[in-house]
């Protein structure tokens, strides 16, 4: 083989492992929570008991925090462009099932995501005093006060030396 024939093929050899590499970085989507079954969803009817909305639903994603008269089936669907960075919502469906008091179905809503606004329904973080600041910062802050033998004064209200 000619030496320009050898060269040629490494670099579409290259060219191709490049490809195949990046391909696998293209985006993707994904889906988040109860997926509706509209068959489903339209034979739940007014006057129903919970237990048959249960057996027809399944478990609801969340239930309203007073008196558990409202069960919510959230769906969320999510593209990610770039594999591992973050996704942008492209969709999201609430169902509610609203609860009589005697809890008997009253009726059924649906809303979108044109009803509402997106939030994170679990939120990663937890906030803790003292993250506003920079660890160095905390560090020297600390070393610039430290008093090996104390001020001398006294945190009570009142109190003084010779009292």
């Amino acid at each position: 083989m000619s030496r320009r024939l050898v060269s040629s093929l490494a670099r579409l050899a290259l060219i191709g492992l490049v490809a195949v590499g990046v391909s696998g970085c293209i985006g993707e989507d994904l889906r988040h929570g109860y997926q509706i079954d509209q068959a489903a969803l339209a034979t739940i009817k007014p006057g129903m008991s919970p237990e048959q909305v249960l057996q027809i639903l399944g478990s609801p994603s969340t239930v309203s925090t007073v008196g558990n008269k409202s069960w919510y089936y959230i769906t969320q669907n999510t593209r990610r462009t770039v594999l591992f960075l973050g996704e942008s919502v492209e969709d999201q469906k609430v169902t509610a099932v609203y609860f009589t008091p005697a809890f008997k179905v009253e009726r059924v809503a649906l809303y979108g995501l044109q009803d509402g606004r997106v939030f994170d329904f679990i939120e990663r973080t937890t906030p803790t005093s003292g993250a506003d600041r920079a660890f160095l910062s905390q560090l020297f802050r600390g070393l610039t006060r430290y008093e090996p033998f104390g001020s001398g004064r006294s945190n009570v209200p009142g109190a003084s030396r010779g009292m």
